[in-house]
């Protein structure tokens, strides 16, 4: 086990030994405390091992795993800028060269309802999808109030969630996952623009850090589809979660937690059986594994956060920005990991102000 901070390995490791006491064996010598804390467990003698740590690592920690030869869960979002995104890819091609399995945090792909729905449109059953559109309301992310020992560092790795360069804003951390299933309806074909706005209504207090708390975003496709996303994080508002797709022949909708319908040419409700989609992961990465038979989610989880990011950046500036535009980006949100260290005095990028700040 690798953590920053002493209490959170406890809770974690305390987790662990309460839903599998006579699994888990974990002696202090390993249990690794620092930002340096990864290396020592890809570097122990496991198989496999599980990257869940703020997405601003999410780069050097899969590189690190890769070259370590092991195989890996990595979860979402996979990066919090395109820099750290390249070397993901990079890490990808390198991964299937070594035949190591790379299974994603992007749960609802591994959602047995879901499965069922997005192959059916997949296979055509609503004709050429025209548009699709994603819906990720919610409320506020949980917020940690400072101690007056806690020094800058401290408090924005306490609460990584309210800081771009750690979390990458709550449209990559979180809603990546409905720009993911957008994504998932299109075959994985990439937009050729993307355009909307954000801002911060309710998270109007500094302690809040400098992400949004809504964005709306329109991707374009080069066959004409469109693909629109909505997210906010307010408490109090309504919630959704849901996937609407409409094609040439029908219609498809994914709510969430609820139905998953298709209406057109053909009518179809799903009614088969439902599964723990996060067991599903690690049953199949496992499976995988022991079959010497590699899973690689590798290409269509960067697309994914890639579609995050690029809503960000359209989000923050305001402006149209195109495929070429964004995967060329040279913008970098936090410090190079070996500078990481408890003094940092880290004041990240003002807060973005749609139409004036500037593409980079």
């Amino acid at each position: 086990m690798a953590d920053v901070f002493q209490d959170r390995m406890d809770q974690s490791y305390a987790a662990l030994m309460e839903v599998r006491p006579k699994q888990v064996k974990i002696d202090k010598n390993n249990k690794f405390l620092g930002f340096d804390a990864f290396e020592k467990v890809i570097n122990s003698d496991v198989d496999v091992v599980l990257l869940t740590s703020p997405p601003a690592f999410r780069p050097l920690h899969l590189k690190a795993a890769v070259n370590a030869k092991k195989h890996i869960f990595c979860e979402k979002p996979m990066a919090v800028d395109v820099p750290g995104l390249q070397s993901v890819l990079q890490s990808v091609k390198k991964a299937k060269e070594l035949n190591l399995s790379l299974v994603s945090g992007f749960c609802f792909r591994y959602d047995l309802p879901n499965r069922a729905t997005f192959t059916k449109v997949l296979e055509g059953a609503i004709g050429q999808v025209r548009s699709v559109s994603t819906f990720r309301y919610g409320g506020e992310a949980t917020y940690i109030d400072p101690r007056p020992e806690w020094n800058k560092m401290t408090q924005q790795m306490r609460n990584w969630f309210y800081y771009n360069w750690l979390s990458g804003d709550f449209i990559v951390e979180q809603a990546v996952h409905s720009l993911d299933m957008m994504s998932w309806a299109m075959g994985d074909v990439m937009p050729i623009s993307a355009m909307g706005t954000g801002g911060r209504q309710v998270r109007v207090d500094s302690k809040y850090g400098n992400i949004y708390d809504h964005f709306a975003i329109e991707f374009k496709y080069a066959n004409g589809a469109i693909g629109t996303h909505f997210c906010r994080q307010q408490a109090g508002a309504t919630p959704r979660n849901s996937v609407s797709m409409l094609g040439s022949e029908g219609a498809a909708e994914v709510i969430i937690g609820g139905k998953h319908t298709i209406t057109g040419k053909m009518d179809w409700n799903y009614t088969g059986a439902k599964n723990n989609m996060y067991q599903t992961q690690h049953d199949e990465l496992f499976a995988a594994i022991r079959s010497n038979k590699p899973i690689n989610d590798g290409e269509w989880m960067t697309n994914s956060t890639l579609l995050a990011i690029w809503a960000r950046m359209a989000g923050y500036t305001g402006q149209n920005l195109t495929f070429d535009q964004v995967i060329n980006s040279k913008e970098s949100l936090g410090p190079e990991l070996s500078s990481y260290n408890w003094e940092l005095n880290i004041d990240g990028p003002l807060i973005a102000t749609p139409g004036k700040t500037k593409f980079s």
